[in-house]
């Protein structure tokens, strides 16, 4: 399985050194829920988008996954990468039974974020989109509190405080009611931690295969 860092681009400290184990250890459930909500086979062909690094490819290289990121990754593990545009895939309608998306849906614009919707159905049968919800009270990437219910400018001064290095990036993190929005055809399953969602997944589109 993987062993990239998550939080390799966060400011060292006490809050990166505990959230590390913890966010690879969600992300092994999370493949784990993956599987038991899509049921992906030996013979899927599957879309990372977003993938990173090395993405689901990292924890299952046997698996047909095919990664696409804005940025090039050099040294992906999975069968093939393409870099590309999430909001215009440059593949054909139906060329993948899953689309798989960790994380990345927050980083669009909001009004660019139907058209990623759009896509992932048209090139997919079945899909997985993965983000962080807005309601929980750590923000992710840069592992402040509160960091996100904060007006621009206000981000803008503490970005630093969260990032190793990297200009100011506004992420516009979702709740449940936005993503449902943008994927109406999915179940919605949440991520808990201490209780809270920390992270909400569209799995779809529903049916006997994806779980509540």
């Amino acid at each position: 399985m993987e062993d990239h860092p998550v939080y390799s681009e966060a400011q060292p400290g006490l809050l990166a050194r505990v959230a590390e184990p913890l966010a690879k250890r969600a992300r092994r459930k999370r493949f784990h829920a993956y599987h038991a909500a899509l049921g992906p086979s030996a013979t899927d062909r599957i879309l990372d988008i977003g993938c990173g690094p090395s993405g689901l490819a990292g924890f299952e290289p046997a698996a047909d996954v095919t990664g696409i990121d804005a940025d090039e990754q050099p040294d992906y593990p999975g069968r093939r990468f393409v870099r590309g545009d999430a909001t215009r895939l440059p593949f054909e309608t139906g060329e993948f039974d899953i689309a798989y998306s960790n994380s990345l849906v927050e980083h669009l614009a909001p009004k660019a974020r139907p058209g990623f919707a759009s896509e992932v159905r048209r090139v997919a049968r079945r899909y997985w989109i993965q983000t962080p919800n807005r309601h929980f009270p750590v923000e992710p990437h840069v592992l402040l509190p509160a960091y996100h219910w904060l007006p621009q400018a206000a981000q803008r001064r503490l970005w630093r405080f969260g990032r190793l290095e990297g200009d100011y990036e506004p992420i516009h993190l979702l709740d449940e009611d936005e993503l449902r929005k943008l994927f109406p055809d999915a179940t919605i399953l949440r991520e808990r931690f201490a209780g809270l969602t920390k992270s909400l997944i569209a799995a779809g589109p529903a049916g006997p295969s994806a779980r509540g």
